[in-house]
């Protein structure tokens, strides 16, 4: 179970949601990510960019990653939070567990392939080295929504 996110973060979420509507100019799936540090700064930014790159691992959560780690000069995340529009898939828990990321604040579930607490829970399992603190559904609708649109238009 993930617990309500604290203050502050609905506004990081708009944020978020913002970037992820510039996913829908290249055909990618509209979902984005924020770094953001410990001081409240957003040191990383990904959206989706696996159609434009050709890439199957350019999820947001790993572009958000690795633009906060070149920030820091340092692949440590420790002290930061990732803000995401969707529950991370097992790639991106995996990315978050090996930065050593502390909390991630998403918003929508994933009920297809999630790994903070739907489907798997990968980012709080006890037989992992590093857990995360979970928060869940900071603008959920607003995610979800802009999810929907986009699978709608698809068909």
């Amino acid at each position: 179970m993930a617990l309500a996110a604290p203050a502050g973060f609905d506004a990081l979420m708009r944020k978020a949601i913002a970037e992820a509507r510039r996913a829908l100019d290249t055909g990618d799936v509209p979902v984005a990510a924020l770094v953001v540090d410990a001081d409240g700064r957003v040191i990383g930014t990904g959206r989706n960019e696996r159609e434009l790159r050709h890439d199957p691992t350019a999820h947001a959560e790993v572009l958000a990653l690795r633009e906060a780690a070149a920030a820091r000069d340092d692949w440590h995340l420790e002290g930061c939070t990732l803000v995401v529009t969707l529950e991370p898939c097992v790639m991106c828990a995996g990315a978050i567990l090996a930065a050593r990321v502390p909390r991630v604040v998403f918003g929508a579930w994933d009920e297809k392939a999630g790994a903070a607490g739907s489907v798997y829970d990968v980012l709080r399992d006890r037989r992992l080295n590093h857990r995360v603190e979970v928060f869940a559904g900071v603008e959920a609708e607003a995610c979800g929504e802009l999810l929907y649109d986009f699978f709608v238009a698809k068909r």
